[in-house]
């Protein structure tokens, strides 16, 4: 296997860099990086994975904590059509903002392959290229975005008492959409080669910070909902901020040198054959999820409101499983480019036994205590909201096991560089969350909206797991036939 790890240095699929399409990588020593770095091809993966995905967990509870506090201070000293005016914004939030974080994350991979190779030159060729890309990326998105926020949200059926309150909110969101791209393109770099300490240390920074400003925004300066947003995008700013500082510090490896600096198409094409299909994934998620909003609108502000906390818990306890995904994405990308073809199941079976174990403990959780988590969003007098809040919430949990596979298996697929196959696993869930809206949401109404999401993961692992075992197949296939014609 030693010998073949010589000879593997990148996927072997056609929408991944070969040294065929842009030369034989330069190979030079790898720079003395402090110890934040982590090679993931060596070791239990057991140990690996929780100790790479602990960080993580803590970190992306935090960056969750950004869009909670909002939603409880503006719920608490603003009102309750304000919360609800934030909370239908949710889906057209993850649908561009998701699409910001899918592009990142695939930028990131290319560099955890490589990383992985020891190739560290090409590593930060292809850090120099997604760096432009983000640049492109981030102003088409804010303009487009800004523009059409207004529509977006009266062809979702946004309820005439909400609307001003959602539109002050997401404007101000989308045009934060460079400081979105300026943290996750630099945390996803740190991540891909092995730290998930140092993101996370910046985001609890960041969400302290953002604490005290929605107080300042909100509560002393009265700005509502538009004062949350300011909060948000101020907060994301000084995360990606610090992120910039402390990878020029503490990261040596990732220095880009003058002649790394250059615009090199094939690079821009293997960036965006990971980063566009893993945006697109979280993007066509999304437009599932607006299109159910929008069912869901129609039932009225009151359902809007019981659905906008019901989610905030979830994806609060949920967030575990995107830092487990986040972990396998570097996992299997490291391993890849390392050729340790063999770590795969190993990394997957424990990566599975971890989500089994978390969800079945949140699913106690939010059982027993649920009521009084919602209560954070949700007055105590207001019993039919948070009722129907409780109901989503525990229906949802229920079915955190096929999330959390959900999750794993596509983070593996994407690292493993088959990132056009998350499109499938997305549209999968479109599906399920349209027939949800369009069929059963107007004949059974709040209960309809609170399984569609649960559908829509078990129709996407119904694709995922065979998905997988191919990608596995073929890679091994390719390893075998390379070694085969190296040895001839």
């Amino acid at each position: 296997m030693s010998e073949d790890r010589e000879k593997i240095k990148t996927t072997p699929e056609e929408n991944i860099d070969t040294p065929e399409k842009i030369g034989t990588p330069e190979k030079i020593g790898a720079p003395k990086a402090k110890d934040t770095t982590k090679n993931m091809t060596e070791g239990p993966p057991m140990r690996l994975i929780l100790g790479f995905s602990l960080p993580l967990v803590l970190g992306t509870l935090m960056q969750q904590l950004y869009l909670v506090v909002n939603m409880v201070i503006v719920g608490r000293f603003v009102s309750v059509k304000a919360f609800a005016g934030v909370g239908v914004t949710g889906a057209i939030n993850f649908l561009i903002i998701g699409l910001c974080l899918g592009l990142c994350s695939g930028f990131a991979i290319p560099v955890a392959q490589k990383f992985g190779a020891g190739d560290y030159k090409l590593m930060r060729r292809f850090m120099a290229n997604s760096i432009w890309l983000s640049i492109i990326f981030a102003i088409i998105l804010t303009i487009l975005t800004t523009a059409l926020a207004g529509p977006i949200l009266r062809m979702m059926k946004t309820p005439d008492d909400i609307f001003g309150y959602a539109y002050s909110y997401i404007f101000v969101i989308f045009l934060g959409i460079p400081t979105v791209f300026l943290y996750n393109l630099l945390a996803g770099v740190m991540r891909a080669i092995g730290d998930s300490k140092t993101p996370m240390k910046i985001l609890v920074v960041s969400t302290i910070a953002n604490i005290l400003l929605a107080i300042l925004f909100v509560i002393v300066l009265e700005k509502g909902t538009r004062g949350a947003a300011y909060a948000t995008v101020t907060s994301q700013l000084i995360s990606g901020s610090l992120c910039l500082i402390l990878l020029m510090k503490k990261f040596p490896i990732l220095h880009i040198q003058k002649d790394e600096w250059r615009w090199q198409p094939s690079l821009v094409l293997t960036l965006c054959g990971m980063g566009i299909p893993m945006g697109l994934q979280y993007s066509i998620t999304a437009i599932g999820s607006v299109i159910l909003q929008s069912a869901v609108n129609t039932l009225g502000s009151a359902a809007v409101a019981s659905i906008a906390a019901a989610v905030k818990v979830s994806v609060f306890f949920s967030c575990a499983f995107e830092a487990l995904g986040s972990a396998m994405a570097t996992y299997s990308g490291q391993n890849v480019g390392a050729g340790r073809l063999d770590r795969l199941n190993k990394g997957l079976k424990a990566s599975i036994i971890i989500g089994v174990v978390y969800s079945l403990a949140a699913y106690v959780v939010i059982w027993f205590f649920g009521r009084e988590i919602t209560m954070l969003f949700i007055d105590g007098s207001e019993a039919h909201i948070l009722d129907n809040s409780v109901l989503y919430l525990r229906i949802s949990t229920a079915f955190f096991i096929p999330l959390a596979l959900v999750i794993i298996y596509r983070f593996m697929i994407q690292g493993m560089g088959f990132g056009p196959l998350a499109i499938v696993a997305g549209i999968c869930e479109l599906v399920a969350r349209a027939l949800a809206a369009y069929y059963l949401v107007p004949h059974f109404g709040f209960a309809a909206a609170a399984i569609a999401s649960p559908l829509a993961w078990i129709l996407a692992d119904i694709f995922l797991v065979p998905a997988y075992h191919y990608c596995k197949k073929k890679l091994t296939a390719t390893v075998k036939e390379r070694t085969i014609s190296q040895h001839e």
